[in-house]
Formats: structure tokens, sequence, C-alpha cells
């Protein structure tokens, strides 16, 4: 298995994304990468970790996933590996929820989303996004497998 982080999605992923998918919300799980030093677009020099920029456009994407009908769900520091092998551990994991795909469409389109997106693009070095949905109304302890 071939692992690679990115920032953005390439053109397979955002039209995959775009099609209906499954009734009802969808959790994101974000496996974050951040880069040592902020790296902001338009050169504007920061002491800013990439973690520290970051943090500002998640407090950002906290409003917005409650004005899209979302809410986060988990984020923590990656501790270790405990099964498999990758070269590199990534540095947090995330979870958010969303009513459905459109809800988290119109939130990325949204202005709020483009303004406070110049802190993500400078604090990663790179992420996976996986999309998951609750099929079958399980939960942990109700249907591990």
């Amino acid at each position: 298995m071939k692992v690679e982080n990115a920032v953005t999605p390439n053109e397979q992923q955002l039209a995959g994304f775009l099609e209906p998918g499954a009734d009802g919300p969808i959790y994101m799980v974000n496996l974050l990468k951040f880069k040592e030093r902020a790296e902001y677009a338009d050169g504007h020099k920061t002491d800013l970790t990439g973690e520290q920029a970051y943090a500002l456009y998640s407090q950002g994407v906290s409003q917005l996933l409650k004005k899209f009908g979302g809410a986060g769900m988990f984020s923590a520091s990656v501790e270790r590996l405990m099964l498999g092998e990758v070269e590199e551990l990534w540095d947090k994991v995330a979870i958010a929820m969303y009513p459905s795909r459109a809800a988290m469409m119109d939130m990325m389109r949204s202005e709020e989303m483009q303004e406070i997106g110049q802190h993500r693009a400078a604090g990663l070095a790179g992420q996976l996004n996986i999309e998951a949905v609750d099929a079958h109304g399980a939960w942990l302890g109700n249907d591990i497998g």
C-alpha cells in the first residue's frame, strides 16, 4: 500500500466527492501532518509553527461546522503506531461530521472558508482525508468487527 499525503484532492477524488453519496451524515477522518514552520502563500513572515497556523484554521472550522449542520467529533495528537507500518506518522487525527456531502461542499465553497483556508495551507505538509459513513447505525461497542 502506497501512502501519499496531499493538501488538495486530485481530479478523480473531487469528481467522486461531487457524486450524491450515502444518505445521512458523513464522517471525515483527517490524518494531519504539519510543516515545521507555517508558510503562507503571500510570502508574509510568521513565527507560527505549522500546527499553530492549522489551529487558527481549526478555530474557524469549528464555527463553520455548526453553521452548516456539522460538528467536530474528535481531535487528538498521534502518539505511536500500534499496528502496520508507514514511513512517517501523522501528527494529529481529527474527525468531523457533516450532515451530507452537499453540506460539506457548501461549507468548502463558503466565503468564510476561503478566508480561513490560508491557515490550513500554511500549516499542513499534507494529510489523508477519509470519508466514512455509518451504514448500519453502529457505534463503538455495538458492532466492532
